[in-house]
């Protein structure tokens, strides 16, 4: 644990002896830095200011790029595209459900890989392949061939939020985390709002290509979001850190208190691997599991409002155009929203409150868009929906990475809830279909369920954290640690007495 001390009015940050470490190798020698130095509160601050001005905002371009590609089905199905490949009956659901279900079967593996070799290439690698196949469906022909590149996408795109939500807890501490990541999330709802713009402005590019093979319409789409994203993929190499220890535009002293401090709250190594004893921490830990969960509603229901919300729209009575442009300001809003909300929660240092709060604004969206025939009060309940799944899928994100205990465990933990949630996409999939139109009872009904049953859920978590840490306070927990090695008790993660959950 960090040790403070008064200097000057100034908290002080004093590094722990060196025997008192872990004995492996640590990131303090990376950086070549007297591992009796100290750091003041101003120094920290610099070094998270930087990350700030930095690090954010390159994941967040990359994860946007991400949403889009993944996203700009929905806006290309009433483009043209359901007409040309003869996307009848439940095929388009189809096409979605593959590729939720090859996305969610690749990110827990993702994650261990990750941790393994690094994210200066690994994460670049994942953003320009999904680029490159995003570009090549532009050239599909057929409803296989679809089907093909969607299940292609999945294999990329279902590592890049695992990835990029346990990246960010490798370089900022718990109450700075979901801030951070509301930002990257939020970006998101960004994507979906560019992507209407953007669809409604490359279909209407003139056709171009080969007398065989003309680029039109919603291939526009696909070509040239996809080439976007190629590129931001291949200049990020030059700019992605490997670790804090290490990151080129931090100065020697920097890298080392921006490691240390991670390291400090963890009183874990940050470079060690990961073993199935991690795996079983995370996939048994409860609060992984209620955060899992909950974000298996909320993500079903972004992933459902992507994919759906453009056709949504135009059933009430709107042009493709128009339906394109009115999707826009509910994702602009729910992005500004979830970005502040992130911001409160850190400031106090709390989730669990946040999360229920949000999922209010789901819950009275979805009420409406089932229970009401008026077609303006639905347009509103489409900015609530936006605001509440959006902001609370982050703070699950987060509130379930800061509860891990452990680099290690928060590696598989991350993969481990976004797979969860990945369930909940393929859900989405299902839940409008072209029987149930113009009102689409079934799906706006299955969703407004899964937010009452995620806001029960939520509640569950916090009612949980809040025992856990009354009665560790109480010493009830500390049998757990009789008998054991310091080097077990560390092993012992979120199930240590002296373990705290944020609430």
């Amino acid at each position: 644990m960090s040790i403070m001390t008064e200097k000057t009015n100034e908290h002080v940050f004093k590094a722990e002896p060196a025997e008192s470490r872990n004995s492996s190798p640590s990131v303090v020698e990376e950086a070549s830095v007297d591992v009796n130095s100290e750091w003041t509160v101003a120094e920290e601050k610099a070094i998270r200011r930087k990350f700030d001005l930095t690090i954010t905002p390159l994941v967040t371009v990359l994860y946007m790029c991400c949403a889009i590609d993944r996203a700009n089905i929905g806006n290309a199905k009433i483009e043209g595209m359901a007409t040309d490949l003869n996307l009848v009956g439940y095929r388009y659901n189809i096409i979605l459900s593959i590729f939720f279900i090859v996305y969610l079967s690749v990110e827990v593996p993702s994650n261990v890989v990750l941790k393994h070799v690094g994210p200066r290439f690994y994460m670049p690698f994942l953003v320009f392949s999904f680029g490159l196949v995003s570009l090549c469906t532009a050239f599909v022909q057929s409803y296989a061939g679809l089907a093909v590149t969607r299940a292609v996408l999945g294999i990329f795109e279902g590592g890049a939020m695992p990835a990029t939500t346990f990246f960010l807890s490798c370089f900022y501490k718990k109450a700075e985390l979901f801030f951070r990541m509301s930002i990257f999330i939020a970006s998101s709802s960004l994507a979906n709002s560019f992507g209407g713009l953007l669809a409604t402005a490359l279909s209407k590019i003139p056709a171009w290509g080969t007398s065989s093979l003309m680029i039109a319409s919603w291939r526009n789409i696909f070509f040239f979001e996809g080439l976007v994203t190629i590129l931001i993929a291949t200049a990020a190499t030059f700019f992605m850190p490997q670790s804090p220890g290490n990151w080129k535009y931090l100065t020697p002293r920097q890298q080392y208190i921006a490691s240390e401090r991670i390291r400090r709250e963890h009183d874990a190594h940050p470079k060690e691997r990961v073993t199935w004893h991690h795996v079983r921490q995370a996939i048994f830990n409860v609060h992984t599991n209620v955060c899992a969960w909950c974000f298996f509603c909320t993500n079903g229901a972004v992933q459902g409002m992507g994919a759906f919300v453009p056709t949504i729209l135009k059933e009430f009575g709107w042009t493709s155009t128009k339906a394109q442009l009115y999707s826009v300001p509910p994702y602009v809003l729910a992005c500004v929203l979830t970005i502040a909300l992130g911001y409160a929660s850190d400031k106090i240092n709390r989730r669990g409150i946040f999360m229920l709060g949000a999922l209010l604004f789901s819950i009275t969206g979805f009420g409406i868009l089932r229970f009401s025939d008026d077609v303006h009060a639905k347009y509103g309940a489409v900015f609530l929906n936006a605001i509440g799944v959006f902001a609370a899928s982050s703070g699950f994100l987060s509130w379930g990475i800061n509860n891990t205990g452990n680099p290690a465990v928060a590696a598989v933990a991350g993969g481990y809830m976004v797979s969860v949630g990945s369930i909940g996409g393929v859900l989405s999939t299902w839940t409008y279909l072209p029987t149930d139109s113009p009102k689409f009872h079934i799906g706006h009904s299955i969703n407004f369920a899964l937010q009452l049953f995620c806001f029960t859920l939520a509640a569950f978590g916090l009612l949980h954290c809040k025992y856990e840490n009354r009665i560790r306070g109480q010493g009830k927990r500390d049998g757990r640690v009789q008998g054991l090695s310091e080097e077990e008790i560390r092993g012992l993660g979120h199930k240590n007495p002296q373990f705290r959950y944020m609430e």
